[in-house]
């Protein structure tokens, strides 16, 4: 990730979107308009412009990020053929693979959630809406699967990806993929 001014050949929206998307993940949600702004190579009336503001920035931030994240989901789950029970198990070997990484700083959703402290801020929506979606992903699999409480188990399911996440991010050491698998193994055998 490179945070230093350079001339891009997109558009100033894209370059905020773009400088956003690395420093709200790197720095947290929390960074300011003025590291912002430079790491973009914009000016501040872009910002108002295209969002409307910070708030407006980072919902869209979320939201790019959001589809992104749902795509690999599904990218996973069918890279893993047609058994819905190994189609779950796989998502958790990927986020094994995506806490791995060098640059992995946990889960940006829940990293905003806590770090946006008013309630009505639209990025909240956007985590939210991001949340029921994967809790679906997991629902349809655990239906095919024919779990007996599919809609249970997926809520409980995004409680060990969440878990996961947050013990990645905070005790890397301790590999909490393959214990948050191992866990989801027992949800699947209700």
């Amino acid at each position: 990730m490179t945070t230093t001014r350079t001339r891009h050949a997109s558009g100033p929206r894209e370059r905020l979107l773009e400088a956003a998307q690395q420093l709200t993940y790197s720095q947290g949600v929390g960074v300011g308009v003025d590291a912002l702004l430079k790491a973009a190579d914009v000016a501040r009336r872009s910002l108002y412009e295209h969002f409307g503001g910070k708030d407006g920035l980072i919902a869209e931030v979320l939201r790019r990020s959001a589809e992104a994240d749902e795509a690999a989901y599904v990218r996973t789950m069918a890279a893993a053929g047609e058994d819905p029970r190994a189609r779950l198990l796989a998502v958790f070997d990927g986020i094994g693979e995506v806490i791995a990484r060098e640059d992995f700083r946990g889960c940006r959703y829940l990293a905003a959630d806590l770090a946006l402290t008013d309630p009505e801020h639209p990025g909240h929506a956007v985590t939210r809406a991001y949340r029921a979606r994967v809790t679906g992903l997991l629902e349809h699999e655990l239906a095919a699967l024919g779990h007996p409480r599919p809609a249970a188990a997926a809520d409980q399911l995004l409680l060990l990806i969440d878990g996961a996440l947050a013990a990645g991010a905070t005790r890397p050491a301790t590999d909490p993929a393959p214990a948050a698998r191992r866990l989801a193994e027992l949800v699947l055998a209700e």
